[in-house]
Formats: structure tokens, sequence, C-alpha cells
């Protein structure tokens, strides 16, 4: 299943195809009881993607078999054991991807000539991910990371591994000069061809970059490093052997105090943005004012969602049930909002209590 949304990724899966594409959303569970209902859910939606397809005069009796052998083999890869909060699977003729989400999505089938990304794009804005590069004299480990978890990323060329025959870390740590180590010139390259490797890959995969190690490592980094220099440095050895749940609880500080600074940060914004008559909340103007390419910052707490009707010039809120209802709006206004160049920023349910959930700052 895949995680990793780069807008490479994205720009490819936006890419019109033959027609029928289909999209096919549902929510799932991470943790017992709710989870036993999972499988029996997504292969209800899979027979029900297969029935529109049967049901579309547009589609011909060949593609309708190319895609239902898609649909199939995306089910087949689907590990139950490891969903998070939503699953969206896209089949067309000749291809499929199973997604894996940390925000849920609404139950939905779609047939079109592109897939349907907005709820992917708002699940990857809402996950905040972020890189954790582990160094140490021999080895740089890299981590993907999200709202809960690292998990060790094989890509750039990671880990990196110091191979030399007369490199011997033990030795040197049991001879109690540990530091020495960076102080020898090949440790001096070998961490600069890290900086080099998580350079390359940044520009590829931008997220922020967190960095772990002993301070004389990080010490190396800053002054013969180029990509690392911006880095948010937590100074913890051992890590690039270590496990993820390691990893996870020396970053964990540093990632909640980037997070509480966020909030603040976001606070002011749409404080200043009232007096300046550029503040905007409520779902309608929102969703109007994101058409428009009128927002410059959009936040939404972190589990907000709200079910509308589109009533012609207006969004009307509506309870379940409602046939016409759309029930990832949110989601649309956060892609839409990327889409015009907006800053997206989730921040912890209720700090947005006085604008129900979701606010924004003008540009105009």
């Amino acid at each position: 299943m895949e995680h990793d949304l780069s807008p490479a990724t994205l720009a490819e899966l936006r890419r019109p195809r033959p027609y029928p594409a289909v999209s096919l959303l549902t929510p799932t569970h991470r943790r017992d009881p709710l989870n036993a209902q999972d499988a029996v859910r997504l292969r209800n939606m899979v027979a029900e993607a297969k029935k529109k397809l049967e049901d579309d005069p547009a589609v011909t009796r060949d593609r309708r078999a190319d895609v239902s052998r898609e649909l199939d083999r995306a089910l087949a890869e689907v590990d139950l054991s490891h969903t998070e909060d939503g699953l969206a699977i896209f089949a067309a003729p000749g291809e499929h991807q199973v997604w894996s989400l940390a925000r849920s999505v609404p139950e939905r089938v779609v047939l079109s000539d592109t897939f349907l990304t907005r709820n992917l794009v708002s699940a990857h804005t809402a996950e905040r991910p972020f890189w954790v590069l582990s160094v140490s004299a021999d080895r740089a480990t890299l981590w993907s990371g999200g709202v809960d978890r690292v998990t060790e990323e094989r890509a750039g060329g990671f880990p990196l591994v110091r191979e030399e025959p007369n490199f011997d870390p033990e030795r040197q740590e049991r001879a109690g000069d540990q530091p020495s180590n960076f102080r020898d010139e090949d440790t001096r390259r070998f961490l600069r061809e890290a900086d080099a490797a998580i350079g390359a890959l940044l520009r590829h995969h931008p997220r922020p970059l967190y960095i772990t190690g002993d301070p004389a490592a990080l010490s190396l980094l800053g002054e013969a490093g180029s990509a690392t220099r911006d880095a948010v440095q937590v100074p913890h050895g051992g890590l690039a052997h270590g496990t993820h749940e390691a990893v996870w609880q020396a970053v964990r500080p540093a990632l909640e105090e980037e997070a509480r600074r966020s909030t603040e940060d976001v606070a002011r914004s749409l404080e200043s943005a009232r007096g300046r008559k550029e503040f905007a909340a409520g779902v309608d103007e929102l969703w109007q004012s994101a058409r428009e390419g009128r927002i410059r910052l959009l936040a939404v707490e972190e589990n907000y969602r709200i079910t509308v009707r589109d009533a012609g010039e207006h969004l009307v809120v509506v309870g379940d049930g409602d046939l016409d209802a759309r029930e990832d709006i949110v989601d649309e206004i956060v892609e839409q909002c990327l889409e015009t160049g907006a800053e997206v920023r989730f921040v912890p349910d209720g700090a947005l209590a006085d604008a129900d959930g979701m606010a924004a700052v003008l540009r105009y």
C-alpha cells in the first residue's frame, strides 16, 4: 500500500486516463472491534464498483473486464492488519494503486477519466509528514514520520553504511574516545555523503527534516553540510542503529514543540486578519473564497468534518442520509486552497472553536 504523496506522484495520479478510471474510497479502522467490519465493507465497495461498470453503457466489455481485474488485484494487495483511518483504491485499464490514509474518508465509488485525489491530498496534508535522518560515524538511517509514528524508509540510497576495512566503531567506542570518530576525515566525508543524499531526496520529496545523532556528528553536519543546515537537530546518539519506537520517542518532544508554535502562529495570523477584515469562516464563505483563489492561509481542526448540499450559489449544511450530500467538502476546500497556492495548516481540535472548526486569512 502507498503512503508517500510526492508532487510528482500527485501529478501522475491526476493525469487523464482512458475511461473508466475508478476511484473507490472507504473508511477503515486501526483497532478492534471496528476493524473486524473492514473486510466486509471493502468487498461490498468493490462489488459496487463492478456493478457501476456493468451498468455503464459507455464501458465496453473488454474495458469492464480489464478494470474489474485491476480491482481484484488491488483488493488482494490490501493488508487490513495495517490499515489506518481510510483507504483509497484507484483502478483504470492496465493499472491500479492502493493508498492507506491517516484521515477518514466517506464511502464513495466514482467513475471518471481522472482519479479522485482530494481526499488523498487532504489526508497527506493533515498527516504533516516529515523526515528524520539518524547519523552515526558508520551509518545514516532515514525515517519517514507522520502524526504518531516513524518507519524506516529505504529510499534515496538509505540506509548509508560506511564500509571501510580499517574502520572499527566498536573498538573506538571501547577506547572511550567516541568524539574522535568525527574528527576523522573519512567520517567527515561519509557525513557529507549523507548530507548530499538527503538533499537529493528533499528536492523530490520536500518535507521538514529532523536530525538525530551525537552532538559531535550534528556539529560536523552543520559545518560541512548544506541540505541539513536548516534542519531541527535532536542531540540523541545511537538511533542510526535504533528502532522506530526509539526514534519516535526521541523526536516527539521536538515535534510537539513545533506543533505548539505552529498553532500559536495560526491563532495570531487569524486574529490579525480579523483586524484587517481579511478573515473568513463558515463552510459556505470558505468554499466561495477557495474557488475564487482568495485564501492565503486555511486553518482546519484535525478532525473537523461537515456534510453539505449544493443549493445552487450556496452550500447548505445537512444531516446524514441526504442523497445529494457532499461528505468530503472539507477535503475539497483543502485541495482547492492548495491548488491556488494557499498555505493549509491543521490544528488541534478545539483550537478554532469560535470559527466552528475552520477559518481562513484572505488575500484580499
